[in-house]
């Protein structure tokens, strides 16, 4: 698992800015299949900065409340800056929800996180405990096995000496595939109403946009396992092979994710 105490304040205020274009943009296509109603109380596991949370914390309106629960300070303390008394946020992850009420909430949303859980079924079980009845969990993640081109040059250069001397451990993130997520909502008492994937088109203007949006929404973990000496050697090598690929309007970039809406019945 990526260790959470790589991030950093350059880190952190690169991602709020960065995080516009991308996660928040395909968070708000998630947050409207979820159709938050005025009056609810939404939980967002892994908030980040709070970007999405204050968008949600908008269709809830002021009677409704919004808790943006992330496992980096930094970020939260970014994110209590948009704090008000329908949106808070605090420390705190997937696997620590034991002090929330059962069925306190009516939607529970993870955008770009789920990936970064490696067990996956106890977070799930706790996500139907505090959900009521009728309530919603939505999740938009990247999808197993679709190529990445950030993650593939950065594993193929980080693989020759004298980086492959310094391994990354386990993999940085655990996708599933479409089937794998059915099962996994099924067997934590869910039913599917939206399971599907959907392809974006990204671009990014220079390779070292690129970088800077890899290492920032990997809190650090991109360059972390490497000695200090070699980063900037790694981060160089990277840089050259991505800017290789640029096309007159800069680096293209597709991703894939998995769409899923899930109700608690």
């Amino acid at each position: 698992m990526p260790l959470l105490t790589r991030d950093n304040e350059d880190l952190a205020r690169d991602y709020d800015e960065l995080s516009a274009n991308r996660q928040f943009k395909s968070g708000k296509l998630l947050v409207q299949a979820l159709a938050i109603q005025p009056g609810e109380r939404v939980l967002d596991v892994g908030c980040g900065t709070g970007r999405l949370a204050e968008f949600m914390a908008e269709q809830a309106g002021p009677t409704g409340h919004v808790l943006g629960i992330d496992p980096l300070p930094l970020r939260i303390n970014l994110a209590q800056a948009r704090g008000r008394e329908s949106l808070s946020f605090r420390v705190g992850d997937a696997y620590a929800l034991d002090d929330l009420p059962n069925a306190a909430f009516g939607v529970v949303c993870l955008n770009a996180v789920f990936h970064w859980l490696p067990e996956k079924t106890g977070p799930l079980r706790q996500f139907a405990r505090i959900l009521r009845p009728g309530g919603r969990l939505g999740i938009s993640t990247g999808l197993k096995g679709h190529p990445n081109p950030v993650r593939e040059t950065a594993a193929a250069i980080l693989a020759r000496p004298p980086f492959a001397a310094h391994p990354r451990g386990e993999a940085a993130d655990h996708r599933v595939d479409l089937d794998e997520m059915r099962r996994l909502l099924g067997d934590a008492g869910f039913r599917v109403a939206l399971l599907e994937t959907r392809l974006s088109a990204q671009t990014f203007p220079t390779a070292e946009a690129v970088l800077r949006y890899a290492e920032a929404s990997s809190f650090g973990n991109l360059f972390g396992h490497l000695p200090e000496r070699l980063r900037p050697v790694a981060r160089e090598a990277i840089r050259e092979t991505l800017a290789a690929a640029a096309t007159a309007d800069g680096i293209p970039m597709s991703t894939c994710r998995i769409v899923a809406v899930a109700v608690k019945p």
